[in-house]
């Protein structure tokens, strides 16, 4: 009997040691296999090794951008440029401030309240930016002239994309995205389509004879855009051959008349139209003040071939990927 219970007694403590043993070892796999927010260990490892992040410094014009680096990735994000938030928002990350005034209606969700107001594109609210103590600013050439007093703030970083070296300065910018919030293949994945987008119009310009000319509309005036320009995309990387291949390149364009579209007679004429663009809710005269007798003459106006770009992505968000993307979609129109 007492052999019995001795033996019984045994075979308890035995069960009791191997339990023990079981939950260390499901505690070491779960330590193993996770995280405290859930992310596989190979992941978290992924995301520490991918830090410092040294972003090079560049110019732009007159300005000079130093080199910026980052030891952790940025929680809290202020940006100006919207082609740059069109990016962000594209590829899934948050950010915290905006310059809410002419933000482009398909990124409405930015004027909401739950993002700070950081001043207008051209007058940054330091204040404002100041008292959110941000991880990190993007900028672009409408905040150049801010810039030391932004990078005072915190890191600055310049990602505006150069017009006459496009698609490899926007490619930086969309890769940069990627490194600096965790999203490399999403960044990589997205720039292939666009890339994708880019050759289906680049097949149909190669075909065509048509000669294009750009113009920006602003209260009645015109401003013409060739190759090299902030709206050069279309022939320095869509192909599309230029009614005029002597424009001078400048930020706001060479002034034109609508004798010069005549005179020129582009067979397709794109016209951007600004005051949409800086004042969507409101009336513009643009299109009456574009077809008139005088540019009626033209083998655009004969063919129907007047096209009015998407003002909001061509005036205001170029250089993110959804922006990219619609403004090859508004000149395939032209070409099918």
């Amino acid at each position: 009997m007492k052999n019995w219970k001795l033996l019984t007694l045994l075979m308890a403590m035995m069960l009791l040691v191997l339990a023990a043993c079981g939950s260390k070892d499901e505690t070491k796999e779960e330590d193993k296999g996770a995280t405290t927010d859930n992310k596989p260990a190979e992941e978290q490892n992924e995301e520490a090794s991918a830090y410092p992040i040294t972003i090079p410094g560049s110019t732009s014009g007159e300005n000079t951008f130093e080199e910026v680096t980052l030891k952790e990735q940025p929680k809290k994000v202020v940006v100006f440029d919207y082609g740059f938030l069109d990016t962000l928002d594209a590829l899934g990350v948050e950010v915290a401030g905006v310059p809410q005034q002419s933000v482009p209606s398909y990124l409405s969700k930015y004027t909401e309240t739950t993002y700070v107001n950081v001043g207008s594109l051209k007058e940054p609210d330091f204040e404002a930016i100041s008292s959110m103590n941000p991880d990190i600013i993007f900028i672009s050439g409408r905040q150049a002239a801010a810039y030391k007093e932004l990078s005072s703030i915190a890191p600055t970083v310049f990602v505006g994309v150069d017009n006459a070296n496009f698609m490899d300065s926007f490619k930086v910018n969309v890769e940069l995205a990627g490194k600096i919030f965790g999203k490399e293949k999403e960044a990589a994945d997205a720039f292939a389509a666009y890339e994708a987008k880019v050759e289906e119009i680049k097949a149909k310009t190669a075909s065509s004879e048509d000669k294009a000319l750009i113009v920006l509309a602003n209260e009645g005036s015109l401003s013409a855009y060739g190759a090299g320009s902030r709206f050069g995309v279309i022939h320095d990387v869509y192909g599309v051959k230029a009614a005029d291949e002597k424009i001078e390149v400048s930020t706001h364009g060479a002034n034109a008349s609508f004798e010069y579209v005549r005179d020129t007679n582009p067979d397709i004429l794109f016209v951007v139209d600004r005051d949409a663009a800086v004042n969507p809710e409101g009336e513009s005269g643009t299109k009456a003040a574009i077809e008139n007798e005088i540019v009626g003459a033209t083998n655009a106006a004969k063919n129907g071939k007047i096209f009015y770009l998407d003002p909001q992505v061509w005036y205001l968000s170029g250089g993110g990927l959804t922006s990219e993307t619609q403004k090859v979609s508004d000149i395939l129109k032209a070409f099918n």
